[in-house]
């Protein structure tokens, strides 16, 4: 049976309450506010709590603010011998209130608005349990989906959600279950690309203009997906601003820039463009390295945030950068370190920085800059190498 609370500073009232109504009602009291909370924080939850208007040291309208804040889904009622509109429209507006009764209520008038109280009680919580239920049997289904069409991307994702929880911890974000699944749906829209498409990207060949734009789309697809289940409407947000730079640039092209992106968004940006240059074969500390020469690209508290979490404490604050070489495409040398990313002329990112040039790498870079043209110049990392070039 779902319990109800009356709190009074009047314990003769109290137990009145109590003599009336116990044979229906599972009841409890408290003698003023600060006892109501204490005991709603040990016994709770309560499905109705019915305060008093005038108690010393808190108020009832200050009293049932409080409690929507500790038990958002416990109904609320005021009972006041010193009714005034005033007070009805402040317990209206502060305390969020169900019912709002007069002094004295005869026992009968009570117990309606508590069986009412109940009802809503009821109706509130199913509700509740509704969504989670479709919340969590979505994201299992979604999961599920991933892990057997792509387990490479399962993995990934994983790897990414370990990740978000640490970053999570350093900047001492609250709601960690929103960033998990953020990173762990991030890249769901890849279900819909073709495979063929999606391995040549892996692969590091070249992509038609077309499958260029279905890859940069995928966040999108992503959100559109995520958006029609109950709740996750933030995450879905999330995961549409999972690419977008500091600056403003790149995906989605809107005007959204800086801190008006999702601060999930931002973690999210910093954590997958620091596994993808792991994935490329060069170290960690490389990795901040090349991040940090992105001007624009990253939120720079959450940029040295992962440093913090993810480096060495002894390499963390060592901003010290390889010296670089400016290069042409045409000076270009097998051997070369890219210290820079490499970009086509339409701003399209071809290799990123960390890359050692190989012959089939030269040569992608030198089709591109014939085909569609590449930004210039390149930068490359001071070796033996680069100054003999």
């Amino acid at each position: 049976m779902e319990k109800v609370l009356f709190v009074d500073d009047d314990a003769n009232i109290l137990a009145g309450y109590q003599r009336a109504l116990r044979k229906q009602f599972r009841i409890d009291i408290a003698i003023g506010a600060d006892a109501a909370l204490k005991l709603i924080e040990r016994q709770g939850p309560y499905a109705v709590v019915v305060s008093d208007m005038y108690m010393p040291g808190m108020n009832g309208v200050q009293f049932l603010s409080k409690v929507k804040e500790i038990a958002p889904d416990t109904v609320r009622i005021m009972l006041t011998g010193n009714p005034d509109l005033r007070t009805a429209i402040e317990a209206v507006h502060h305390g969020h209130i169900f019912r709002f009764l007069t002094k004295p209520c005869p026992p009968e008038s009570l117990a309606m608005a508590l069986e009412a109280g109940i009802e809503q009680y009821r109706l509130i919580t199913a509700e509740r349990d509704l969504l989670e239920k479709t919340l969590s049997g979505s994201v299992r289904m979604l999961m599920d989906i991933l892990a057997m069409v792509d387990p490479h991307l399962f993995g990934r994702a994983q790897t990414l959600r370990g990740y978000i929880r640490s970053l999570a911890q350093t900047l001492q974000v609250g709601d960690i279950w929103k960033l998990e699944l953020a990173a762990m749906l991030a890249q769901i829209g890849l279900v819909t690309i073709p495979p063929v498409v999606v391995l040549k990207s892996r692969a590091g060949h070249s992509l038609s203009e077309a499958e260029q734009e279905m890859l940069e789309r995928v966040p999108e697809i992503s959100h559109n997906l995520l958006a029609n289940i109950p709740r996750l409407e933030p995450v879905a947000r999330i995961v549409l601003y999972q690419n977008k730079h500091f600056d403003g640039s790149g995906f989605p092209r809107d005007t959204v820039s800086g801190y008006d992106i999702p601060l999930g968004a931002r973690m999210l940006k910093v954590l997958s463009d620091m596994r993808t240059l792991e994935e490329t074969n060069i170290s960690r500390k490389r990795a901040f390295e090349v991040m940090r020469r992105r001007e624009g690209w990253y939120d720079p508290r959450v940029l040295e945030a992962a440093a913090v979490t993810f480096l060495p404490i002894s390499e963390t604050h060592q901003h010290t950068e390889t010296p670089a070489l400016a290069v042409s495409v045409w000076g270009l040398r097998t051997g070369h370190v890219l210290a820079s990313d490499v970009y086509t002329a339409d701003g399209k990112l071809l290799i990123s920085a960390g890359h050692r040039v190989s012959e089939a790498l030269l040569e992608r870079i030198r089709n591109f800059a014939q085909v569609t043209g590449i930004r210039e110049p390149l930068y490359v990392e001071v070796t033996e190498t680069s100054r003999a070039a």
